[in-house]
């Protein structure tokens, strides 16, 4: 898919009508959680009520100052590049981009911010050259995380980063320093998967109630101005009513606290009572300056006294506790829907394969101290956490499509746990590996019953050469007149007639593998060289025979058994 041009300028309605409805390169920053200037939970609330912020006056001029820089900036850009530079709005798929400038061919990109601090730490003095790409490379992970996104929509090949300053006068440069950034791969998958991960995120997306920036906090309404004169007796006071009012307000004070406004205003009544505490102490050491005792004074102030300052202590715990209660809830909150993500992911497939994520809640909201800033914490490492655990998925997946197309699922079964999590690399070393062991284990089986099946028929073949014989000698007919009976001890047996010449396949024999054919016959060295057979050669204390001498070894172990059963027969 090649990048789709939009013929609207930057800053026109239809610009921002278009921007609303993509996923922008200037965003991608803050769906990572690495920009500045925008939360993640933020862009989601943004980009699901199509509400965004008020742009303040100082805001407001340093955007100006931007564009006017950049547009400056770009024929220094245009003669390092050596090509004519565009400002242009393209897009592939919901991914979007705004280029600061892109040539003709689309391979060079140009993109410029204002300079500071950072950017004079991140790049050095002096005209890099083309090829000095390691400077880009260092840059601030919210440059580029937007350039890689750029590259991904246009197909360029190179992007040149430039951060300058100039006058007011919009003629004289102050500063100027600039790099050139090539492609990310690693960086851009990440940029691919977060963005998935941000659009399961957004239809999801419930925005929460708007809150003030800071809550300052706000205390109990004061209380009437408490006056005490006693000339040796009380003579004018209206502790009663003041005790009452404070009681009154003491009771409605609110304990549930949810926000950071509710937090605010907590807070700040703790100071109050505090006050409260001071002003009644202050006016006992008056009334005990104008009288030495005054029971019912004394008991008053310090019933009014101990109620404020249990009210603040209570009320100090409670700010603690539930600021503590709220934290874990959140994070307890980001912990489930890493389960559930999990979960889900286990459930699409055949077994439960996916591994625990881990993830730092912890760490993400160290040294926090609104809700609003915790939440976006855990939200942000929630996304980074489901979008790692998705890419293992993926990588499961993957590898159990690798696995069932080997076709041999004994060979994985023991270790299928581990082996669905491997690179796909790795993996495919191990199914060849596998795949090359069973084959050889396959050859040798066949091997071994082709040789079983090869010495069954030699066997089979033997034992019908002496059934024949013996068939043979069954039929023959009787000698016409007796002979002279010998014991068959002293019987000479007769020789056998030479065997057949055989031609020579240079195949051999050993007499183990003689006698397996011949069983359940079998034979000695000896016995064969009675016969006419010798070894042809010895092989450590192996003798061997011709294997085409097996069928006349056949032959005349038959004619010699014959002869024995012929001469056992006329002995008796």
């Amino acid at each position: 898919m090649n990048m789709t041009f939009h013929d609207f300028a930057q800053g026109s309605p239809e610009w921002h009508q278009h921007r609303a409805t993509h996923f922008n390169a200037s965003d991608a920053p803050a769906m990572m959680g690495c920009s500045p200037y925008q939360t993640r939970t933020e862009l989601l609330a943004r980009m699901k009520t199509g509400i965004s912020a008020e742009v303040d006056a100082a805001t407001q001029r340093r955007f100006d100052d931007g564009h006017r820089f950049e547009a400056l900036a770009r024929p220094r850009a245009e003669r390092i590049i050596g090509d004519d530079l565009y400002p242009v709005t393209g897009s592939r798929g919901e991914l979007s981009a705004s280029f600061d400038g892109l040539t003709l061919d689309g391979s060079t990109a140009f993109e410029h911010k204002s300079l500071n601090d950072d950017l004079r730490r991140a790049i050095p003095e002096g005209d890099l050259g083309i090829g000095d790409s390691e400077v880009g490379g260092a840059l601030p992970l919210q440059y580029r995380v937007q350039m890689e996104q750029q590259m991904l929509v246009s197909g360029a090949a190179r992007v040149l980063f430039m951060a300058s300053k100039w006058d007011s006068d919009s003629v004289t440069l102050i500063e100027e320093r600039h790099c050139w950034y090539e492609s990310d791969a690693e960086l851009r998958a990440k940029i691919v998967a977060g963005w998935e991960q941000f659009a399961k995120d957004l239809a999801e997306f419930k925005p929460f109630a708007a809150e003030a920036p800071k809550p300052t906090g706000k205390a109990p309404e004061s209380l009437p101005a408490l006056r005490i004169e006693v000339t040796g007796a009380v003579t004018a006071s209206n502790l009663s009513e003041f005790k009452a009012q404070a009681l009154a307000v003491f009771q409605g004070i609110n304990r549930d606290l949810q926000t950071d406004d509710d937090f605010a205003n907590a807070e700040a009544t703790v100071k109050w009572a505090k006050g409260i505490e001071d002003r009644l102490s202050a006016a006992k050491e008056s009334a005990l300056a104008q009288t030495e005792s005054i029971d019912t004074l004394f008991r008053t102030i310090d019933d009014i006294s101990a109620e404020a300052r249990r009210v603040r202590l209570d009320l100090d715990k409670l700010v603690k506790a539930r600021k503590e209660a709220i934290k874990s809830e959140i994070v307890a909150g980001g912990v489930a829907a890493l389960a559930k993500h999990i979960r889900e992911l286990n459930a699409a497939m055949p077994k439960d394969f996916m591994p625990m994520v881990p993830a730092d809640f912890g760490g993400a909201i160290k040294g926090l101290r609104t809700v609003d800033s915790i939440r976006n914490a855990v939200d942000t490492e929630l996304a980074r956490t489901k979008i790692a655990a998705s890419e293992i998925a993926n990588r499961i997946h993957a590898n159990i499509g690798r696995l069932d197309a080997a076709n041999a699922p004994m060979l994985f079964a023991y270790d299928m746990q581990a082996l669905v999590l491997k690179q796909p690399d790795d993996l495919a070393a191990v199914i060849a590996q596998r795949l090359a062991a069973e084959q050889q284990r396959k050859e040798a089986e066949r091997e071994r019953i082709l040789a079983e099946e090869k010495a069954r028929e030699a066997r089979e073949q033997a034992n019908e050469a002496v059934r024949a014989a013996q068939s043979a000698a069954a039929s023959a007919p009787a000698p016409e007149q007796a002979k002279t009976r010998l014991p068959v001890e002293s019987a000479p047996v007769s020789a056998p007639a030479a065997a057949p010449i055989s031609t020579d396949s240079g195949a051999r024999l050993t007499l183990g593998q003689i006698n397996d054919r011949l069983a359940p016959i079998s034979i000695t060295v000896g016995g064969l060289s009675t016969l006419g057979f010798e070894p042809v050669a010895v092989v450590k204390a192996a003798r061997m025979y011709r294997e085409c001498d097996f069928g006349a070894i056949c032959r005349a172990i038959s004619e010699h058994v014959l002869a024995a059963a012929e001469q056992i027969a006329e002995a008796a």
